[in-house]
């Protein structure tokens, strides 16, 4: 039996065929509620024209593909859970046809009429299918809906405008879910408790006690089979504009009055409209070449295949930011992401800053590594503090430690992001979920980036992109961590 405060629901996906919802939402849906009863019934939404053991035997297929889930449970679960309806061209009739379905299943499975609208379709689709719902009176029902909008929201600020407007014409704001999967990680939903639970650090965390801040977002991997995308997009758009601004936000947001879904996107949306215009000479945009990535020899970007052998597409930005608040001026905050480089790790770190006098005898200043704090997203989550001591013995000599906690081996495994996110929509809670106002300014940040890109600067897989990321942090003394 689900979760008592779930209430009973229909969870229409569309895009039901496509990668997302066989890789990504099936599971967390059986991990929600892997055996018996369910708090929702799945109805999957494409253009194909399948029928329903058709569409259940491709999800038992896909649930079954990692040895994880038994066959057995997988097709009783799917036929249980899952109902399948075809779209086909998506034209005003096909989702009148769509709610009258729905409204069958609804009577068949004695559902209070609550609905989930869940978008796992390509960028190009949503305007089309969100108009086709409107159409359809699909926006409203009998209980409470909840549209759940996939990455990207929009490709710029003038399109992301325009989907918003496009959404608001049917939904209101509170019933929008738009996801970026990043928080629904467990390290960054800690994020506010640890900043927040623990005045240790809350009181240092501020311009008087930071040094700079540094958020990576690195993968080992290339573009693999999304190249069709990646080619219209890059890592400006696929990365910075959501999963990095996410992860600066909430590094930066003030502490909210109520620990409230919009109480929190308010302080977070204040971080975004505190930050300065990007100059040219404060991002540096990177394509990887060929190169070495582990053991394994890789191609370059251009040589991937579906790329353009001409292509300008970024697969690497850094950026220098800063917040012009009574928190945090002064303090950089540099943002880099990218593709082929060494390993795969995402996380913040926090740089304080060095002792004000330094008294110590037979050291200097230079031989002291200040205070930092990196708080790992993946693919270990978790928290290292680094801090000084004094090594053993009559000369005063000083040794770095490092004091971890991680996740796994307090907590065991976690779940996946996926998860975390679908049981809040169906709770109706949208604190991990972002705010039109706040994709509106993600976008107007990088709106110059956009439209006057700097030089694509190479750097061969398996480094740690180009060399000239290197002049955005030395300013002041700085410096990227490489691992």
């Amino acid at each position: 039996m689900g979760p008592p405060e779930l209430a009973r629901h229909l969870l229409v996906v569309f895009g039901a065929t496509g990668d997302l919802m066989q890789r990504k939402l099936l599971p967390a849906l059986h991990s929600v509620a892997p055996v018996g009863d369910a708090p929702f019934v799945v109805v999957g939404v494409a253009r194909q024209p399948l029928d329903e053991p058709g569409f259940r035997a491709q999800c038992v297929a896909s649930l079954t593909s990692d040895g994880s889930v038994p066959t057995g449970d997988a097709a009783a679960w799917a036929a249980r859970h899952l109902h399948y309806v075809s779209v086909g061209a998506g034209a005003p009739e096909d989702y009148q046809r769509l709610s009258g379905e729905l409204e069958r299943i609804e009577r068949e499975e004695a559902l209070p009429g609550n609905r989930v609208l869940y978008l796992a379709l390509p960028a190009a689709a949503f305007p089309p299918t969100i108009e086709g719902l409107g159409s359809a009176g699909l926006h409203r029902s009998k209980g409470w809906t909840r549209l759940v909008v996939e990455k990207p929201f929009g490709r710029d600020l003038a399109s992301a405008r325009a989907l918003n407007a496009l959404v608001h014409q049917f939904f209101a704001e509170t019933q929008v879910y738009r996801i970026d999967h990043y928080l629904g990680k467990e390290t960054v939903q800690n994020l506010l408790v640890f900043r927040f639970a623990n005045m240790l650090f809350e009181s240092a965390w501020n311009r008087d006690r930071v040094d700079c801040v540094e958020i990576t977002v690195a993968e080992d991997l290339g573009v693999e089979h999304r190249a069709g995308y990646y080619e219209t997009a890059g890592a400006l758009r696929d990365m910075v504009q959501n999963h990095l601004m996410q992860l600066l936000t909430l590094t930066a947001m003030a502490v909210p009055a109520q620990y409230e879904a919009d109480q929190i996107r308010n302080e977070k949306v204040k971080v975004l409209r505190s930050l300065e215009a990007i100059r040219p000479e404060e991002a540096v945009f990177g394509q990887y070449g060929p190169g070495t990535v582990g053991a394994a020899a890789v191609p370059g970007y251009r040589e991937e295949p579906g790329v353009n052998p001409t292509s300008t597409t970024e697969t690497y930005v850094a950026l220098r930011l800063k917040i012009n608040n009574f928190r945090w001026q002064g303090v950089p905050f540099f943002l880099r992401t990218g593709k082929r480089l060494p390993t795969k790790t995402t996380y913040i770190h926090v740089h304080f800053r060095s002792p004000p006098v330094w008294f110590f005898p037979a050291t200097s200043p230079g031989e002291i590594t200040a205070n930092s704090l990196r708080i790992m997203v993946q693919p270990d989550e978790g928290f290292e503090l680094a801090i000084e001591v004094k090594k053993p013995g009559h000369e005063i000599a000083l040794q770095t430690q490092r004091m971890h906690f991680q996740y796994s081996e307090v907590f065991g495994p976690l779940a996946d992001a996926y998860q975390t996110l679908i049981l809040d929509v169906m709770r109706g809670d949208q604190t991990l979920f972002v705010r039109a106002d706040e994709v509106e300014e993600s976008w107007r940040l990088i709106a110059p980036l956009l439209e006057h890109p700097p030089a694509l600067r190479p750097y061969p897989a398996g480094a740690w992109g180009p060399t000239e990321s290197t002049a955005l942090v030395t300013p002041g003394g700085h410096h990227w961590t490489e691992g």
